[in-house]
């Protein structure tokens, strides 16, 4: 049958270890960060259901979060600087995001959505804090169960 052949126990603890880590992370955001909430929910997506991948390494999850904050970020201060468009400034957070994550082989696809999501809201103490927390958490969650998680997909 196909149903036996699907690892469903790890299909439903794993979602469930998801939704408890997306509980602990939503503590520390709040919606008026859509984007960077949908961000780390799209990394949740990938360290619960790929985390043999390599973008599921908390060298990537952690660093390329930083390299979207800090990316996002300096559009924001570029655009605000001088009186750019905020669609190139949108634009131009994503690609420098997409650029330094390359550079620096902190590739996480999720951390480009939190270039545009500080390129949105601006960069606050509040935001980095809720973003490097969030993804320490998500790294450290994946890092103790890495022994008992399989590849979903």
């Amino acid at each position: 049958m196909l149903l036996s052949k699907k690892p469903w126990i790890n299909y439903v603890w794993q979602s469930g270890i998801a939704t408890i880590a997306m509980f602990l992370v939503s503590l520390a955001l709040t919606m008026e960060h859509a984007v960077i909430v949908s961000s780390i929910a799209s990394t949740a997506f990938i360290v619960f259901t790929m985390p043999k991948s390599i973008t599921a390494t908390p060298r990537r999850v952690i660093g390329g979060h930083i390299v979207g904050l800090l990316c996002g970020g300096f559009a924001s201060f570029i655009s605000n600087l001088f009186y750019l468009s905020p669609l190139f400034m949108y634009s131009f957070s994503v690609g420098l995001a997409i650029f330094v994550m390359v550079v620096t082989d902190t590739e996480h696809p999720p951390a480009a959505g939190t270039a545009l999501g500080v390129a949105l809201s601006g960069l606050s103490i509040k935001i980095l804090i809720s973003v490097v927390s969030s993804v320490i958490i998500l790294a450290i969650i994946h890092r103790i169960l890495q022994p008992f998680l399989k590849d979903l997909i």
